[in-house]
C-alpha cells in the first residue's frame, strides 16, 4: 500500500470518502435510468425529454466521479496521481461540460414547473441560467490558465447570482404546489440558502484572499499561450494534506450534495403526472 494511503493520513480518508460516494452516485443514476427510461419491449417509451434529462444528469454524475477518483486543484496544478488524466486541461474540460449540464438541468426543471404553474418568474429565470453559467465557466478557464484567483472569485460570484435567482424561482413556485412537491421545493430553497451562505462566507473570500496574497507577494501571472501549455503539461503530485487544506471542504460538499441535487432533479422531471397531481 502506498504510504499516503495509510489509515492515519486524513487525505486518504478524504479520497476514500469521495470515491465511495461517487460509486454510490453512479449506482443511483443507473437505477434512475432503469426506472424512467429503460422499458420492456412493447411498453410505452419514456416521457419526452426524460432521455435528455438523464443524459445531462449522467454528464454531471460521471464528470464529478472522474474528478473524485483523480482529484486536482486547478490553479495550484496539484493532484494525487501521476497520470496525464490528472492534467488540469483534462480536469477543467470535464468540469466545464459537467457544470453546464448541471445548469441546464436547473433551467429545464424551472421551465417545466413554471409552465405547469403559469409562473412567468420561474420560466424567465430558466432562460437566464445557462448563459450566465457559460460566462462563469469562461472566467474559470481564464483563472486556471493565468493562475489569477481573482477570476475564480468572479466565477463563484456568478454561481451565487444564478442560484439566488433559482431560489427566487423556487420561492415563487412554493405556493403553487402542495404536499410532498411543496416540501421538495422548500428543501431546495433551504439547500440553496446554505449554498449561498457557503459561497459568500467561505468560497469567494478564500479566492480573494489567495489573490491578495499572490498580488502582495508579486507573484507572476501566466499569459494565455504560456498558461495553456502549462495546464496541459504540468501537474504536481502531492500527498501533503497541508497543500489540499483549502480544497477538502468544497470538494467533499460538491461531489456529494451537488450530485444528489442533480439526481433529484432528474427524478422530479421524469414524473410530470406526479407533479401535476399536487398543483394547487
Amino acid at each position: 500500500m502506498l504510504r499516503w494511503q495509510a489509515r492515519t493520513n486524513p487525505l486518504a480518508w478524504w479520497w476514500g470518502s469521495l470515491t465511495l460516494v461517487s460509486n454510490v452516485n453512479i449506482l443511483v443514476w443507473f437505477m434512475l435510468y432503469r426506472a424512467f427510461y429503460e422499458t420492456p419491449v412493447g411498453n410505452v417509451s419514456a416521457p419526452s425529454g426524460t432521455g435528455l434529462m438523464l443524459l445531462l444528469c449522467a454528464a454531471y454524475v460521471f464528470g464529478c466521479a472522474f474528478r473524485s477518483f483523480l482529484p486536482r486543484a486547478d490553479v495550484q496544478r496539484i493532484c494525487l496521481f501521476d497520470t496525464w488524466l490528472s492534467s488540469v486541461f483534462v480536469g477543467r474540460s470535464v468540469a466545464t461540460v459537467a457544470e453546464v449540464c448541471f445548469a441546464a438541468q436547473w433551467a429545464i426543471i424551472l421551465y417545466q414547473l413554471g409552465g405547469m404553474a403559469n409562473a412567468d418568474t420561474a420560466v424567465n429565470i430558466a432562460w437566464v441560467i445557462v448563459p450566465v453559467i457559460i460566462i462563469a465557466e469562461c472566467f474559470s478557464w481564464y483563472a486556471v490558465v493565468t493562475t489569477n484567483y481573482l477570476y475564480n472569485a468572479i466565477e463563484n460570484s456568478l454561481w451565487a447570482v444564478v442560484f439566488f435567482l433559482v431560489g427566487v424561482a423556487l420561492v415563487r413556485l412554493v405556493p403553487e404546489f402542495s404536499g410532498p412537491v411543496r416540501w421538495g421545493l422548500v428543501a431546495g430553497v433551504v439547500g440553496i440558502a446554505c449554498y449561498l451562505a457557503f459561497l459568500i462566507t467561505v468560497d469567494v473570500p478564500m479566492y480573494l484572499s489567495r489573490w491578495r496574497a499572490g498580488h502582495g507577494e508579486g507573484g507572476r501571472l501566466l499569459g494565455l499561450l504560456e498558461g495553456l501549455h502549462d495546464v496541459s503539461t504540468r501537474w504536481v503530485v502531492t500527498h501533503d494534506v497541508a497543500h489540499w487544506k483549502g480544497e477538502l471542504a468544497w470538494m467533499a460538499l460538491y461531489f456529494s450534495l451537488a450530485v444528489w441535487s442533480s439526481l433529484a432533479l432528474c427524478a422530479f422531471y421524469a414524473m410530470p403526472e406526479y407533479l401535476a397531481r399536487y398543483l394547487t
